[in-house]
């Protein structure tokens, strides 16, 4: 196993990291099959990786409820007596608090269900501008800065799904910021913070960590016959995972790759990879863009977000509702995107909001009939998936 220093927090972490989102389940997502996950992650540990992160609401029947994920997080680690052997990264459930006091109840829960007394990273969960704005209003750093001061929190920082205005303006209004999730992959660089907010955490030399590098495994199963062609001219053979972890471990910017690994076999495969990672050169650079461009060339409609339409008059998310459309398509994962397009876009905010009033007609470059447009979008959808 390589490690790297997590930014100013000093650590020294593996870059592969455990995921804890997709522990192996038996029958529904909240019924954690202990004894497979025991075995995946006492493999991990034993073989090197040293950061396993969860959240409140990991493995729980829904998206607000309080998740089984740290539960058995902390079970494991005490009974397997492994806790000074990794770092505990997990999340404040931001959405759920209503008042500052709210903030220490939902730590102090944590901490008690991860059996510690203290979490070695603890981030703001899946910080929109909504939500940031709602947090500040309640004080939520002068609790960060309680949290470190009493020894409950020994890092803190946050994770996002926001654009990189919303992402700037949340890293400077706390200096003590010390780590940061945001989606990455070689397909998403220039999706929500991209390569600009690693770029801003590299220079305030703050810790990265990835989530989504394979896309939810969208990266490496059913690969497009175009796709595939293309990764067999390579001079260097890798597979399709190879590809994708190389990517971002060959990035200066990039400390720790999380992965939501869920079996045996998947664990032994990503720490291999991560014991042994091949240079990026300049042609596998650039054959990994040609396959960035060819997956983008299977979306389901030619937006490119120029923001032309927008704003429009009834509200509705153009640009999002056509992003998370598009990566749908492209990825033949609606339920993926779905997931997305329905917990990061308000509600009024999405497709269906469209009235076809006429607003946004003869304004784009692409000549894409729009609200034809988001009429597919809220079909391809579909109510089925407004469960997230």
């Amino acid at each position: 196993m390589q490690y790297t220093e997590l930014g100013k927090t000093k650590e020294n972490v593996s870059i592969l990291g455990f995921g804890a989102m997709r522990l192996p389940t038996k029958g529904s997502n909240d019924n954690i099959d202990e004894n497979t996950a025991s075995e995946i992650l006492s493999y991990g540990i034993d073989n090197g990786i040293n950061l396993i992160d969860t959240a409140y609401p990991y493995h729980s029947a829904g998206i607000d409820g309080n998740g089984n994920s740290e539960v058995f997080i902390g079970n494991f680690l005490k009974e397997n007596s492994y806790r000074d052997d990794v770092l505990i990264s997990t999340k404040s459930p931001s959405w759920l608090m209503e008042e500052k006091g709210d903030f220490e109840y939902y730590l102090d829960k944590q901490l008690e269900k991860l059996k510690t007394d203290s979490i070695d990273i603890y981030l703001l969960h899946a910080l929109t501008k909504d939500d940031w704005n709602k947090v500040r209003k309640l004080r939520v750093l002068d609790f960060l800065d309680d949290s470190l001061s009493s020894g409950k929190i020994k890092h803190v920082g946050f994770s996002s799904h926001t654009e990189i205005d919303t992402f700037v303006d949340i890293l400077d209004a706390y200096p003590k910021w010390e780590v940061v999730l945001t989606q990455m992959n070689y397909l998403d660089e220039y999706y929500q913070t991209g390569v600009m907010g690693l770029d801003e955490l590299k220079r305030l030399n703050i810790g990265s960590m990835i989530m989504e590098p394979l896309r939810g495994g969208r990266l490496v199963q059913n690969i497009p016959p175009e796709v595939q062609k293309l990764w067999d001219c390579a001079e260097v053979k890798r597979t399709p995972v190879e590809w994708a972890l190389e990517y971002l471990w060959n990035r200066d910017d990039v400390d720790c790759v999380l992965s939501g690994m869920n079996s045996l076999k998947q664990v032994k495969q990503n720490i291999q990879i991560a014991s042994n990672v091949k240079e990026i050169s300049e042609s596998d650079q650039d054959l990994i863009r040609e396959v960035a461009r060819t997956y983008k060339t299977l979306t389901g409609n030619e937006c490119t977000s120029c923001g032309y339409c927008m704003p429009c008059p009834e509200g509705v998310d153009i640009i999002n509702c056509f992003n998370e459309y598009n990566i749908g398509k492209m990825l033949n994962n609606p339920k993926g995107s779905a997931m997305q397009y329905f917990s990061l876009i308000d509600e009024d905010c999405r497709a269906d909001s469209c009235i076809d009033c006429g607003d946004c007609e003869f304004v784009c470059p692409q000549m894409l009939d729009i609200p034809q447009e988001l009429e597919k979008v809220d079909k391809y959808f579909g109510r089925e998936f407004n469960h997230f």
